[in-house]
């Protein structure tokens, strides 16, 4: 009988995963609030890099890392997107995901998570190498070496 739990546990390992991630869906128009130890900006680029301990907000989502390099459009007209390394965790409601690096596409409300993705659930979590979440649906799709145990509900 222990066999047969075994079994059903075992790790699954797929080319690619849809999940859901965060209870709520984003709003991308929301303001974008970052605290850092550092700020270094190029006028010439349009961009600006948040050095130690970001942590950026945008209403319920919370992403931080240990430098963002912020892509400003041409003239003022805000930000572009977001690129953070470094000790990735991007949290919204009770889902939290880890990385080595996120791209934040603020016009899509797309963030492409890469390099040893973490996906925590409750008590699932899922691992790859890339994850894609859509802010606007809520919707996730993990890809490169898929892993999760399943949980049988039984002892």
């Amino acid at each position: 009988m222990t066999a047969l739990f075994l079994c059903l546990a075992a790790p699954v390992l797929a080319q690619g995963t849809n999940v859901t991630f965060g209870t709520i869906t984003q709003d991308t128009t929301l303001p974008v609030e970052v605290t850092a130890d550092n700020l270094s900006v190029d006028q010439s680029t349009g961009t600006a890099v948040f050095d130690g301990n970001v942590t950026i907000g945008q209403g319920e989502m919370r992403l931080t890392a240990a430098r963002v390099l912020v892509t400003y459009r041409s003239q003022n007209a805000g930000i572009a997107k977001l690129e953070a390394t470094g000790g990735v965790t991007l949290v919204t409601g009770d889902d939290a995901a880890e990385a080595e690096r996120a791209d934040y596409n603020i016009d899509t409300g797309e963030i492409e998570m890469t390099g040893n993705v973490l996906l925590t659930q409750g008590a699932s979590a899922l691992t790859a190498e890339k994850m894609f979440v859509d802010l606007r649906t809520g919707n996730a799709r993990m890809s490169g070496r898929v892993k999760t145990i399943l949980q049988t509900g039984s002892e």
